[in-house]
């Protein structure tokens, strides 16, 4: 029998706009299911029930009428990372226990307007900075399909909430790959959009353009149309695109079906030192194949990024870290590797941070030159298999700890350095049952290409069925 968790965010809003379920029962059967599901994989550290309910009351009163969005009465949630006025923002360290400004994010505002219901907020490793969600302040997010496994980082916990059907879908941000690896070691599909897709304001300063946000679903649709939800641009943001033309959205570009298209593809990882492992490699071969069979041109390239391009983001990844705003006396209580990376992006003057982020955007302007002839480009998305918790921490020597996770994610920030937007798809599984990404980066501002060729893909080799025990 399907069980509403079975059900896609899409389904369940027309299931409401159907009146066979209403926003507050969606809110208190997920809610059911958080209370019964997440001590095991640590999807969320704040619950708003109360909240929740309110919100999911208010919608019901009013009806889904003139519904603001396709996901009107879904239940969803909001990263940790993302202020939300009411709900304390932890950032994943104590020193934020209490921390709430009064406002929300604008992508927060733009999920409330659609519509969606949030249950709280989720899991996040500490600033946002590793690659793995194992915080202080609560249980490490796991991947729902071996929970002795890392659900990845920094959006572990949306996608441990997504991938254990404690919610249909969810928010997250990607400032080296925090949407797509999570959601690569998770099993879903993961979209880091395109700089300036969606606003990163109020508050949030980025003056090196790599985060952005971006959704976590289970399929190529919702993922769509949570984009539709969460994009557009407010007076003042830095970066800035224009909304898609009038009557279209990128929910309906992911039910076309694209023209025959031109696709490079590499594995080579630009981080000295990182090899690709066999099951990444056959994810890789595997989508190759399967590209090549739905009649588009799949080609070998050279990646389009140099060795010399890792010490520039280091510098810049660092200095960043360095600026966080985190009070003088919290400094002692941070994790090893914040401090570690707080420490050395000091020692850059601003000349040297400058000088960096000048390097990053001419190898930019050459990457994206280089690949000018491609519609996309395939890479794996990352070079190893999902991780065991605790296997990247190394308090004693952080700086061993960040080559690792370096390592692990060799293919993932390079486009946050570019700008352009890439989708992780869950294509491949191991014998075991772990799921493995490919990723697929397309032209800048371009999503609408890449979410299409995700869903014809996604068509052809369905994923929905692959769910985890817990499920």
């Amino acid at each position: 029998m399907t069980e509403i968790h079975d059900m896609t965010g899409l389904e369940q809003a027309d299931a409401v706009r159907r009146r066979e379920v209403s926003p507050v029962e969606l809110a208190r059967y997920y809610l059911d299911r958080i209370d019964r599901l997440n001590s095991s994989v640590g999807a969320f550290v704040t619950v708003t029930p109360e909240r929740a309910l309110r919100r999911a009351a208010e919608l019901e009163r009013n009806g889904p009428g003139n519904a603001a969005s396709p996901l009107w009465g879904v239940p969803t949630a909001i990263k940790d990372l993302n202020l939300t006025a009411g709900v304390p923002t932890q950032f994943g360290n104590a020193a934020f226990k209490d921390f709430d400004l009064g406002v929300d994010d604008y992508v927060v505002e733009h999920i409330q307007a659609a519509g969606l219901v949030s249950l709280g907020k989720t899991n996040v490793p500490e600033v946002g900075l590793p690659c793995y969600t194992e915080p202080e302040i609560a249980p490490p997010a796991r991947t729902p399909h071996d929970l002795e496994r890392s659900a990845g980082g920094s959006s572990g916990g949306a996608a441990a909430a997504t991938a254990s059907g404690l919610v249909p879908l969810a928010q997250g941000n990607d400032g080296a790959g925090s949407v797509r690896i999570p959601a690569s070691v998770c099993g879903l599909v993961g979209v880091k959009t395109t700089r300036g897709r969606v606003s990163n304001g109020p508050v949030f300063s980025d003056i090196n353009g790599l985060a952005v946000n971006g959704p976590l679903a289970r399929t190529v649709a919702d993922a769509a149309a949570l984009l539709d939800v969460m994009a557009g641009s407010h007076d003042g943001d830095p970066y800035t695109l224009p909304p898609l033309p009038v009557g279209e959205t990128f929910l309906a570009a992911a039910a076309k079906r694209p023209a025959k298209l031109a696709i490079g593809r590499y594995a080579t990882p630009v981080v000295p030192g990182a090899t690709v492992e066999p099951e990444c490699m056959e994810a890789y071969e595997r989508a190759t194949a399967l590209l090549a069979d739905l009649g588009h041109t799949v080609e070998d390239c050279d990646p389009p990024f140099g060795e010399d391009l890792v010490p520039q983001f280091e510098v810049i990844w660092s200095s960043a870290a360095a600026s966080l705003p985190i009070p003088p006396e919290a400094e002692e209580g941070l994790r090893p590797l914040t401090r570690w990376l707080r420490e050395r992006g000091r020692t850059y003057s601003a000349a040297d941070f400058a000088t960096a982020l000048s390097a990053a955007q001419i190898a930019s302007r050459q990457a994206i030159m280089a690949s000018a002839k491609y519609d996309a480009v395939l890479t794996p998305t990352l070079a190893q298999t999902p991780r065991p918790v605790g296997w990247f921490r190394n308090d004693d020597d952080p700086a061993a700890e960040f080559e690792l996770q370096k390592r692990f994610t060799p293919f993932t920030a390079p486009y946050n350095i570019t700008g352009q937007p890439a989708v992780t798809l869950p294509l491949h599984w191991t014998p075991t049952g772990l799921p493995v990404g490919v990723h697929l980066v397309g032209r800048m501002g371009d999503e609408a290409t890449l979410l299409a060729l995700g869903a014809e893909i996604e068509e052809a080799a369905p994923w929905r069925d692959h769910k985890p025990s817990i499920w």
